[in-house]
């Protein structure tokens, strides 16, 4: 999922998957003891499923939705679990065939939506689940997380291409999509796919009722109605959220097993227990992190990241907490990220586009090493191609030939490009999003530029409006940070894919017929060498290509209240809150 390339924020509590901050907002006198204060870095665009591709929007859709499965919430390697559904589903003998048994008496928030039943919420069923998927691939709709099921169920595209050119039939039978009757559903891939599962756990393919669809129509966005542990009591995209917990949501327990280590940390005092234990989640929207900061200090926010300007006041040597922190019982919790920070070539561009050499230069002037002390106090490392550590694929031993710095070599491929000492190349088109750390590291990349004569002209927008503006492939350059959907190499790999080009994932609108042809022979492979040898060969690919300047891959760095209990940091399940608890004895010292 994108999200903008600066935050370091704790993926769960990101609030985590984005402005007219200018302050702390005080406390309501609603906002009880039992409440979770967090934030959000830049303004939620919406709250449809289909639309959730960065992981601000993705993380509050899923406090409302849900979707067939889930992510163990304690488990180290991270492992699926059933979520709507009440047990991993049964595969047929080729791989190819999922068959899933819906938990029974699962029900819709209440809602006015439901006018059969005077707005109480109706139990899910089946054809729930194929009505969202088909509205997922619905090409009038233009989701944006279309991609994650493009090409893997039977009939689905061939459902979808006859949607173009006729009103879509959501009543069509469909070979790979099957109600099979109310608590059954099948879903038939065309070949077998290692990945598709993890689809299943994506804010993308939540569960929604037709009836909200219908009722709300283009006000959806803002009505979210589902079957999740939290139910939307106040949305100010620009300012704050609250989410209180819902009423009808069904019995489910918190985990009793996790890995080594979780007992000891506390992480199992409430195993058994119903949840979701708060009350509500008051989410205050921040588009700058000095008051973010001062809020967390306060005790106004219940957990943060750590921004760049503020790294000194809470971690000293080592990268430990500094012992006015620790004196106030606040934890650091330290976590690789998986994920990529990259500046991104537009290969729809006919200067950037077409010319290799002029990207090869540009980026082997991007030095990294000050930028991460810069920007990220030393927390990230620098990438030689998009396969993060700790993910099936990566080369420890791999050296990009194109991402090690080197000024002189830039110069010489420049004027191979056609530029000698910049001359005669136009400013190039650099977006950004309008915010402090954006402006920072816009001037720094400037500044590497210019001994290549080189020159940026740059537009700045809010993070909508630069969404929208790389979907609709303007602009020459722009950074992004993609954090991943699922713990799989491919999960970045396709975002090379030729047939994900804008608006899908691939905003680079890269295109490279040999890549796709190895991407879709790995996509038929379970994970082992063969698969791994491949990903590491479309790498090298890419590469050579440089549809991207590789950056880095972070580390995450989180501050947690001392009152908040069940933090672990997961890097993919968006609705971890469900789990937190928080003490209000402790709240209130």
């Amino acid at each position: 999922m994108h999200r903008r390339f600066h935050d370091l924020l704790p993926l769960l509590l990101v609030p985590a998957l984005m402005l007219s901050a200018g302050g702390c907002t005080p406390r309501k006198k609603t906002d009880t003891a039992n409440t979770l204060n967090t934030y959000q870095p830049s303004r939620i665009k919406g709250l449809d499923p289909i639309y959730a591709d960065d992981i601000y929007s993705g993380t509050e859709v899923k406090r409302a939705y849900e979707g067939l499965l889930q992510y163990h919430y304690l488990k180290r390697p991270y492992e699926l679990a059933p979520n709507l559904a009440e047990a991993m589903p049964e595969v047929s003998a080729d791989g190819r065939s999922y068959t899933f048994k819906l938990k029974k008496g699962v029900l819709f928030q209440d809602d006015p939506c439901f006018k059969e039943t005077g707005g109480q919420g109706r139990e899910l069923t089946a054809d729930d689940v194929v009505y969202s998927f088909l509205r997922l691939v619905d090409p009038r709709l233009v989701s944006t997380g279309w991609w994650v099921l493009d090409g893997k169920i039977e009939g689905l595209n061939e459902w979808r291409e006859s949607a173009k050119h006729a009103p879509p039939d959501y009543t069509k039978p469909i070979t790979g999509l099957q109600a099979l009757d109310r608590y059954t559903v099948r879903i038939t891939l065309v070949r077998r796919s290692a990945q598709f599962l993890f689809a299943l756990a994506m804010p993308f393919t939540s569960i929604v009722p037709r009836e909200a669809v219908q009722h709300y129509g283009k006000e959806f966005l803002n009505h979210p109605v589902g079957t999740g542990p939290f139910r939307m009591a106040e949305f100010d995209r620009n300012s704050r959220l609250v989410w209180v917990k819902n009423p009808t949501y069904r019995k489910e327990l918190y985990p009793s097993e996790g890995e080594s280590g979780d007992k000891e940390a506390g992480l199992l005092e409430d195993a058994g227990k119903p949840i979701p234990f708060l009350d509500r989640i008051v989410v205050q929207v921040f588009d700058e992190t000095h008051p973010q900061w001062l809020s967390f200090l306060s005790g106004k926010l219940d957990a943060t990241g750590i921004p760049k300007d503020n790294f000194a006041e809470a971690v000293g040597g080592n990268h430990d907490l500094t012992p006015e922190l620790q004196k106030k019982g606040i934890r650091l919790h330290k976590n690789p990220g998986i994920d990529i920070v990259r500046t991104t070539f537009n290969m729809k561009d006919p200067l950037v586009g077409r010319n290799k050499l002029l990207r090869q230069a540009i980026s082997l002037a991007y030095d990294a090493e000050p930028y991460i002390e810069l920007f990220f106090n030393g927390r990230a490392i620098p990438a030689q191609g998009p396969i993060p550590p700790g993910v099936a694929g990566f080369d420890p031993d791999f050296k990009n030939p194109y991402r090690q710095y080197n000024l002189e070599k830039a110069k010489e491929l420049l004027a191979k490009a056609g530029y000698p000492g910049g001359k005669g190349l136009p400013p190039l088109e650099y977006s950004a999003t309008a915010d402090g750390v954006s402006r920072q590291t816009t001037e720094y990349l400037q500044k590497l530029l210019a001994p290549l004569g080189i020159k940026l002209k740059v537009n700045t927008y809010s993070w909508p409006e630069f969404q929208a503006g790389v979907k609709n492939a303007r602009g020459q350059l722009w950074s992004y940070a993609w954090n991943a959907d699922y713990p799989d190499a491919e999960n970045f790999l396709q975002l090379f894919y030729s047939k994900n080009a804008s608006p899908g994932p691939n905003d680079a609108n890269y295109s490279n017929p040999e890549f796709d042809r190895l991407y879709e022979k790995a996509l038929q492979l379970q994970d082992g060498p063969e698969r791994t040898a491949l990903y590491q060969q479309m790498v090298r690919i890419v590469v050579e290509d440089c549809p991207w300047i590789f950056a880095v891959h972070r580390s995450i760095f989180s501050l947690v209240q001392p009152w908040v209990k069940n933090y672990k940091r997961h890097g993919f399940e968006h609705n971890a809150m469900k789990y937190y608890r928080v003490d209000p004895a402790l709240k209130k010292q």
